[in-house]
């Protein structure tokens, strides 16, 4: 039984030894794991505030994200407006361009038509008057290839000139 009970004078020695532990340990040793203890605490709790922190921060970066996506739909959509404006208006320009060159166009070829035109009547007439005069030539020669109708030819020219004359005057 002697395994099972302490002797006095070493159950004796075990308070002293234990106490005098124990006063070392809160003199020297609690203090310090105190102060660790608190500092961990210190730690977890300003860890926990800058995580509170982060948290709001990032709550209000994810509706910063939010209004600046909002935002840059909005523009994405007054862009495609003002592309679409765009197009319709350089289309109806390239539009109105192209009438105006189809009618200068179909105007400068009527003019050269009508020119054309011009220039035809006046080879035409040209033509006529050489063939009249190519005519009324082969008539005068005819007429005047003798005396008689030579001279009957000159009292009618002759006549028709007084009755201009007097016409003028």
């Amino acid at each position: 039984m002697d395994l099972i009970t302490p002797d006095s004078g070493l159950l004796f020695w075990m308070v002293v030894i234990f106490g005098l532990l124990f006063f070392i340990l809160a003199k020297f040793g609690f203090p310090i794991i105190t102060k660790a203890v608190e500092k961990r605490d210190e730690a977890i709790a300003k860890s926990l505030r800058d995580a509170r922190e982060v948290e709001v921060k990032m709550s209000e970066m994810v509706k910063e994200h939010e209004r600046m996506i909002e935002e840059t739909r909005k523009e994405q959509a007054l862009i495609m407006k003002e592309a679409t404006e765009a197009r319709t208006t350089m289309i109806s320009k390239a539009k109105e361009e192209a009438r105006e060159e189809a009618d200068k166009i179909l105007s400068e070829a009527r003019e050269r038509i009508a020119e054309e035109k011009e220039s035809a009547m006046r080879d035409i007439r040209r033509e006529v008057a050489l063939l009249s005069v190519s005519v009324a030539e082969k008539i005068l020669r005819k007429e005047l290839s003798d005396e008689e109708g030579e001279s009957a030819f000159l009292s009618k020219m002759v006549d028709e000139a007084m009755k201009i004359d007097n016409n003028i005057s």
